[in-house]
């Protein structure tokens, strides 16, 4: 039987929330942060698609995904 391959590294996602906080993680808190992150990052990269289309380029590039992101946050100013 072949061994289940993990999404991600649980214990890894643990301890950098509560190096950050100072507070440990409930049981299942941490799947919710690793979706959380998975949803962030899937809106940046459709965002940074359109954005690299709409200008003509045929790849994303970091300097458009920096370009979305400074848009981001200053719609949220």
């Amino acid at each position: 039987m072949a061994a289940v391959q993990k999404l991600y590294p649980r214990g890894t996602v643990k301890r950098i929330v509560k190096a950050h906080s100072n507070r440990s993680v409930s049981k299942n808190a941490d799947i919710l942060i690793f979706l959380d992150y998975m949803l962030f990052m899937q809106e940046l990269m459709r965002e940074a698609s359109i954005r690299s289309r709409k200008s003509g380029e045929k790849n994303i590039s970091a300097n458009t995904v920096r370009k979305v992101t400074e848009v981001r946050c200053l719609r949220s100013i």
